[in-house]
């Protein structure tokens, strides 16, 4: 059986869905393939994202933020939305999840820090239900 495929979505794939990537890909290691994409992306991540992540050992240095395809959102196992609204384009027999949380854009490190760890928790439980056993 071939390993999934979570895409990770919001508008600017600059903060929420980067730092959901870092956890994913951090937690469940290659078990898992990750995705993430935005519908009107950013040309750079939201330093203070990068910074809280670095807080807890993950590095999204490299991360570059995506304009979501339609191909990437058809080819995905589970498509995780973060307040991309209509953008988002729906398939049949996906997987889909909305996660309503904070946009980082513009916060203090606080409430990034927040968002941080409220992601952790989804991921954690994401990657449960992801591997069973």
């Amino acid at each position: 059986m071939s390993k999934p495929v979570v895409l990770f979505v919001c508008v600017h794939n600059a903060g929420r869905s980067q730092m959901a990537a870092g956890w994913l890909r951090h937690l469940a290691g290659d078990t898992v393939e990750v995705r993430s994409a935005g519908s009107a992306p950013r040309d750079q991540i939201n330093p203070t994202a990068v910074e809280a992540m670095r807080e807890v050992g993950i590095d999204i240095t490299g991360a570059v933020p995506q304009l979501l395809e339609y191909d990437t959102a058809r080819t995905s196992d589970v498509i995780v939305t973060m307040g991309c609204g209509d953008a988002c384009p729906i398939f049949p027999g996906k997987r889909y999840e909305d996660w309503e949380l904070t946009d980082p854009a513009g916060q203090p490190i606080e409430v990034v820090r927040q968002v941080r760890d409220d992601i952790r928790g989804r991921i954690e439980k994401l990657v449960a239900e992801l591997q069973p056993g």
